[in-house]
């Protein structure tokens, strides 16, 4: 009977030693899963936005930049939207311009983010969540000139280099319909915003990139997927039309904001590539914010509720004119993004 006690503690003692060795070896990665850090990267990163930022905020900021541009204290948008949503809780639905005035006045006088709030590591999760939204919309970009006698053949300006996906002059309807129930193939969440407007409306690109994804999809038919320049933005734009979705696209091209990439349509929700299964001819238009690789196509992804950007983004519009002979409509006054390499 000793004996027998004496194995079985012997055996006890052999399985807590294998579980701490397994745990040792093989729960760090757990870990990773669980609070989201990279196997690659060795680091936290984050899993999800509530990006509730209002378009009046959004082009608040926006000019508040823009005239601080030139002086000794450059007041950055994000700086101020992020110091906001630190007072707001993350919800902008009380949102007050003197609100935002008052941080512009003081970082103008030289007053550091950190200094205007007591919770800096809220502060720091903003200034990371709302720069991997907005990066891509503000910055140096160049206007064509007709003639270049001082040897350059752009102006250089400052200010928003982003455009609505509809090109100017087409009418579109919108609400905010993030989140809505989906049923086609599986019961989801809607996880884009749709812009109801008329078969071959122009679509251009929100902002410049790399074109990821070019095909069809049966859930969004005839769809582009564009990634940003610095990787953090994945565009998606789904539904385009039947029999002519694109303008000249295909994986790998270097697209930039404004050129018109499709034409809306009503394709998707079949199997059957080229095929009108959608009611109603509409934009589907995503956003997807990628902090990890594993982000793109695994869990955690990161889909942002985009009604009130493009809100924000209607009052800029990419003017387009058809060319008869390529049937196929291009930007009329095209920016040079600076960002973009040569």
């Amino acid at each position: 009977m000793k004996i027998y006690k004496r194995r079985h503690v012997i055996s006890l003692y052999i399985c807590i030693l294998c579980i701490f060795i397994l745990a040792r070896y093989t729960g760090a990665h757990f870990y990773k899963a669980y609070v989201g850090v990279s196997a690659d990267a060795e680091k936290k990163y984050i899993k999800w936005i509530d990006f509730d930022v209002t378009s009046q905020a959004l082009t608040d900021a926006v000019r508040f930049d823009v005239e601080s541009y030139d002086g000794e204290s450059h007041v950055n948008h994000v700086t101020l939207l992020s110091l906001l949503a630190v007072k707001y809780g993350g919800s902008f639905k009380g949102y007050k311009k003197a609100d935002m005035q008052k941080l512009y006045d003081a970082l103008r006088d030289g007053k550091k983010p950190e200094e205007l709030t007591k919770n800096t590591k809220l502060l720091n999760y903003y200034l990371e969540a709302y720069s991997a939204v907005l990066d891509g919309f503000v910055g140096e970009y160049g206007v064509r000139k007709n003639n270049s006698e001082d040897g350059l053949f752009y102006e250089k300006r400052y200010g928003l280099k982003a455009f609505s996906p509809i090109a100017a002059g087409y009418y579109y309807e919108d609400y905010d319909d993030f989140g809505a129930p989906r049923s086609f193939g599986y019961k989801r969440a809607h996880l884009g915003h749709d812009m109801l407007g008329s078969v071959g409306t122009p679509i251009v690109a929100v902002e410049g990139g790399y074109v990821e994804a070019c095909g069809w999809n049966r859930f969004g038919g005839w769809r582009i997927g564009i990634r940003s320049l610095d990787g953090k933005r994945y565009y998606y734009y789904a539904h385009l039309r039947k029999g002519h979705p694109f303008n000249d696209m295909y994986e790998g091209k270097l697209v930039e904001a404004g050129e018109v990439i499709g034409y809306l349509g009503m394709t998707g929700y079949s199997s059957k590539e080229d095929t009108n299964n959608i009611n109603v001819p509409h934009l589907h238009f995503g956003l997807q914010i990628i902090f990890d690789p594993s982000q793109k196509d695994g869990v955690n992804q990161i889909w942002i509720d985009a009604y009130e950007l493009t809100k924000f983004l209607s009052a800029n519009r990419s003017e387009v004119v058809f060319d008869k002979q390529s049937g196929e409509f291009s930007r009329k006054n095209p920016i040079i993004d600076l960002s973009i390499p040569d």
